[in-house]
């Protein structure tokens, strides 16, 4: 028999399930619900998972690398060593996300993750969900940790060979580019999450952006316009920027780096008032440097990244400039729920289903429910992961 049983507390998208079955079988989740309603006449087989939480993995749709490697070096070594550490913290799918890159560096990193995602098995990690093209398409002076160097103006014939690879997923440009709005109509066209990113948009810019088919913005507050930045750009009257933009605009969604280093407790109990778990995810957007000594090392490809320093709970290029995060989606859960005002499902919900849905990847993963793929964490009582299994198989522990 296939069918494995697990008896704990569940965490579905908008309660707790104290007394709770998830039964899992040929890697679908076939039942979660209440123990008492679970269709089986003997149950004795279960596993009891006491003092903790049985919760569907994370999804991360903006993630640079992990352990030493940075998804940008393009090698299967360096994809399944950064896929591997993200999952030992609870991510199960996630989204490789490009840097400023050159275009042979950007084509070696998706044809890298097409092998990885094709030949994917249980040591290889999480699972790809499909590359986020995040760099090279940004404002020139708001590059952040990105090479400089590589940074340009949005090319049709560049990118589409990158979309006809049928690898990405999620797609960002800076919507104040020439060509923005044609890059987010084809990326909307093809499906695409469309996002913008690292920008000095105005309200009017976004709002072309928005009818092109952006509905999404990179880490919220980082690398992003503000009133006053456009106030000195463009004079009076203020205009409004992408945080008022993406505020009212209800079919907009975002993402925090919730690390306790990006943002203050404030902040994110702001981004969670404002806007929701159905319209906030939590990201990564973790380095080469997570779950790696105090150091230096490179942001991007190997060869050629902006040198950056962690000091072992977050990036930076100085003592005023932060470059990414350097720790996991469990604790990103984590501190959502502990700063904010967020239940626990929420907090879950928005690193597992919210992400999930954005991608249009809600059918078959996010959440504990039958028939979607057994992809679920074991946590302790401080969310803690202590167990990941993806399609049903356990994650072995080094």
């Amino acid at each position: 028999m296939s069918l494995s049983l697990f008896r704990g507390s569940l965490v579905l998208p908008d309660t707790i399930i104290e007394d709770g079955l998830l039964a899992v079988d040929k890697g679908r989740i076939c039942f979660a619900g209440p123990q008492v309603e679970a269709p089986y006449e003997d149950d004795s087989s279960a596993i009891a998972i006491p003092g903790g939480y049985i919760a569907p993995g994370f999804v991360d749709i903006h993630v640079h690398g992990g352990a030493g490697a940075d998804y940008m070096d393009g090698s299967l070594e360096a994809i399944r060593a950064s896929n591997r550490v993200h999952a030992h913290h609870g991510t199960t799918t996630l989204f490789p996300t490009t840097t400023t890159g050159q275009p042979g560096q950007i084509s070696r990193m998706l044809e890298g993750c097409i092998s990885c995602k094709a030949g994917w098995r249980i040591d290889d990690g999480a699972r790809i969900g499909g590359v986020h093209y995040y760099g090279p398409y940004f404002a020139e002076d708001k590059v952040g940790c990105h090479s400089v160097k590589g940074r340009r103006d949005p090319c049709p014939e560049e990118y589409k060979a990158c979309f006809d690879l049928g690898i990405i997923q999620v797609a960002t440009c800076a919507a104040e580019l020439p060509g923005a709005t044609a890059f987010y109509r084809e990326a909307f066209e093809r499906g695409y999450l469309v996002t913008c990113g690292h920008s000095n948009a105005t309200w009017s810019q976004m709002k072309a952006g928005f009818e092109a088919g952006m509905r999404h913005v990179d880490h919220f507050w980082c690398a992003m316009s503000s009133i006053s930045g456009l106030r000195q750009e463009h004079g009076f009257p203020m205009q409004g920027s992408m945080e008022q933009f993406v505020l009212m605009e209800p079919a907009m969604s975002t993402e925090v780096i919730a690390d306790g280093q990006h943002l203050s407790p404030e902040l994110l109990e702001f981004a969670y008032r404002m806007l929701g778990p159905d319209r906030l995810c939590l990201v990564t957007d973790a380095n080469r440097a997570m779950d790696m000594p105090p150091g230096q090392y490179r942001f991007g490809p190997e060869e050629d990244g902006v040198w950056f320093e962690s000091d072992g709970k977050v990036g930076f290029v100085s003592r005023d400039a932060l470059a990414s995060s350097v720790v996991g989606m469990d604790t990103m859960v984590r501190n959502i729920f502990r700063n904010t005002s967020a239940s626990l499902p929420e907090a879950v919900r928005m690193g597992s289903l919210t992400p999930a849905r954005r991608v249009g990847m809600d059918s078959q993963i996010g959440s504990l429910e039958a028939g979607k793929q057994a992809d679920f964490l074991i946590l302790d009582e401080d969310l803690r992961v202590r167990q990941v299994f993806i399609a049903g198989e356990a994650l072995s522990a080094d």
